[in-house]
């Protein structure tokens, strides 16, 4: 069976700085049509860093839709035409100060595929050299260090929820029972 919809018409409902929203009306597998809510994004990247001591470099900082603070691996948003492996050695750097000895490609995720239209590409950072953190004017954060098993325990248990955070420690958990 052929699964495909097939865009019929597209209405623009907003273009900001990083969200474009669009309701787009469709045709279904059957003949139908239905609509499709969709949030275009130019995509982001997160890097799971771990120090030469075997700890997590994690970021706290307040998530508005949420109303708390999360705490994550350090990610950021694509510029337009950016490298994401460039764009990732770039965010660790600004947000931790970390520069990696070894960078490796986790691969790409898509985090909600329902209704946004985002990629997110996942990078291993080790062997950290650690200097000064460059934030953008409007980021607050602070940095953290916790061991990776109790970061793989942390997921598992479900006290860390950031979708990136979760998905690219346990590629790491699974690389290294791989590898042994």
């Amino acid at each position: 069976m052929d699964l495909t919809e097939k865009k019929i018409s597209s209405k623009l409902i907003y273009d900001g700085r990083i969200l474009r929203l669009h309701v787009d009306t469709v045709e279904l597998p059957n003949g139908k049509e239905s609509l499709r809510e969709v949030a275009d994004h130019p995509g982001g990247v997160a890097v799971v860093a771990i120090d030469r001591d075997d700890n997590v470099l994690t970021v706290k900082q307040f998530r508005y839709p949420f109303s708390r603070v999360l705490e994550e691996i350090p990610a950021g948003k694509l510029e337009p035409g950016e490298d994401p492996r460039e764009a990732a050695l770039r965010e660790l750097k600004e947000e931790t100060g970390a520069t990696p000895e070894r960078f490796t490609e986790l691969g790409p995720l898509i985090p909600s595929p329902g209704a946004y239209g985002e990629v997110l590409y996942l990078y291993l950072a080790e062997g950290l050299r650690i200097g000064e953190q460059s934030l953008d004017e409007n980021e607050f954060l602070d940095v953290l260090r916790t061991p990776f098993d109790e970061m793989v325990r942390r997921v598992a248990d479900g006290e860390l929820q950031d979708a990136k955070t979760v998905a690219g420690v346990l590629k790491v958990y699974a690389l290294r029972q791989r590898q042994r």
